[in-house]
């Protein structure tokens, strides 16, 4: 794979097309960093999926995600500053190292069981978060062409969810003959740390955007480095921003459900091996609602707001549905009722079909939902730097909530109540988002999509 210069051109004297695989191109660098994903934060959410971190108790491993996104809130509005101003493999390279470190946190507490070692590794991650999801959303939303940034969404996202999928099979093989245990084994934490290291590696093979070449040969907007007080101020004045207020209830939503998701309904109602079973189709299915959500909003009209609406609306009505089967699940059983034998996917027949469905549609609408709004910041601007401090914005009010989210999880709030407010939650943000896109979206037509220079 070759980077194509400006000098180099055909024996006419025309400017050569670059070929489809290079490294340079935005297909190859979205792969990249869906691949970075798929190491760390992909491989971060299969074990959180397992509830409680794969531990009985699940009270450590809400106290370190506590950890995780409260500092997560302050890094993932900053994190655009750190790409601006250190460029994409530094950024991602630490931000890839701290996972590391969190899931080595739970390889010590299966011996000792401290959780001050897993609340600072947690701390540390949501600081390294911030900078990775910063620079992803840098690089998925400003690298692809603008009509086709739907696709290339939906690409990151299936494979960024593979790491889940493969996550959850981890501690499926390595614990399936332990269908009594409570906590993974080791060697489940020690297979994570690995996966996460070679995400560490594979993050210096990123390029900075002025370095990436489309295959009509524009490059992708340049990033003009800027000082951090520079920056800083840029991030502080999106708080005033209208397009990203209206945003603001679809970030503090799109994280919030995972607790209640991940501990009280794949954690109270299946065995171990069954919770790592089912991560496999619940990560599994974002890849399919990621594909399904990217197709509508590239393809189903020509109107670029047209396909926002359509977008919007879909998603809606999936995740209406998808709710009020959650609320027929959960008139089953509470804190204070419990069920008595864990399902278990060889042993409970048909028990275990209705749960299961359930909780992989949960991963369903999961991406839908996400990579509908990533889709929307992608299409208020197209240059890296403004689209870094968007995304930055995003995951850190993201982060807010799913801070908020884990102690409420942690002080027991009744399993209904917490249904009831994602629910709603998710149901706020819709009309806000059609707004957004009435207001701020504009088509093809009447804004400049052309980004970059020809070389």
């Amino acid at each position: 794979m070759s980077v194509i210069t400006k000098e180099e051109k055909t024996n006419h004297g025309e400017e050569e097309k670059p070929r489809r695989w290079r490294l340079n191109s935005p297909l190859s660098q979205v792969t990249l960093m869906g691949f970075v994903c798929f190491c760390c934060p992909g491989m971060f959410n299969a074990l959180s999926g397992m509830g409680g971190g794969g531990q009985v108790d699940p009270t450590a491993a809400n106290n370190a995600n506590t950890a995780v996104y409260t500092a997560f809130t302050v890094f993932g509005v900053l994190g655009g500053a750190f790409y601006n101003v250190l460029g994409p493999r530094l950024t991602l390279a630490a931000g890839c190292s701290t996972y590391v470190l969190y899931a080595g946190s739970f390889l010590y507490y299966n011996h000792h069981h401290h959780q001050a070692f897993a609340i600072v590794a947690g701390a540390l991650l949501g600081c390294g978060a911030g900078l990775l999801w910063a620079g992803e959303g840098a690089v998925m939303t400003s690298y692809p062409p603008p009509h086709r940034k739907g696709t290339y969404i939906a690409l990151f996202w299936s494979i960024f969810n593979l790491g889940g999928v493969i996550g959850g099979l981890i501690p499926f093989i390595l614990n399936y003959r332990r269908s009594s245990a409570a906590s993974v084994n080791d060697a489940t934490y020690i297979a994570f740390m690995c996966f996460m290291f070679a995400g560490v590696l594979l993050s210096f093979g990123i390029l900075p955007a002025n370095s990436v070449i489309r295959d009509d040969g524009s490059t992708c907007s340049a990033v003009k480095y800027s000082r951090a007080s520079t920056e800083f101020a840029a991030v502080l004045r999106l708080f005033l921003d209208k397009r990203m207020l209206l945003i603001v209830p679809a970030a503090w939503a799109s994280n919030f459900f995972y607790s209640y998701q991940f501990n009280n309904v794949n954690g109270l109602l299946f065995n171990l091996r069954t919770r790592g079973f089912n991560n496999v189709f619940y990560w599994g299915a974002q890849m399919a609602g990621s594909f399904a959500i990217g197709y509508i909003m590239d393809f189903s009209f020509k109107s670029r707001r047209a396909r926002g609406f359509a977008g919007i609306s879909l998603v809606a009505v999936i995740g209406t549905v998808i709710w009020a089967g959650g609320l027929a699940n959960q008139n089953g059983y509470s804190f204070d009722n419990l069920p008595v034998k864990k399902l278990d996917f060889k042993d409970s027949g048909r028990g275990f079909a209705g749960p299961f469905m359930l909780y992989m549609s949960y991963g369903l609408l999961d991406a839908m939902y996400q990579s509908m709004v990533y889709w929307l910041i992608g299409a208020l601007a197209n240059d890296s730097q403004t689209l870094s401090r968007y995304s930055g914005f995003y995951k850190g009010v993201q982060s807010a909530g799913a801070a908020v989210a884990w102690q409420i999880d942690t002080r027991k709030v009744p399993l209904m109540s917490q249904l009831v407010i994602n629910w709603s939650l998710t149901t706020v943000s819709y009309p806000l988002l059609v707004i957004l896109v009435y207001v701020f979206v504009k088509d093809e037509d009447e804004a400049d999509d052309v980004s970059g220079n020809k070389v």
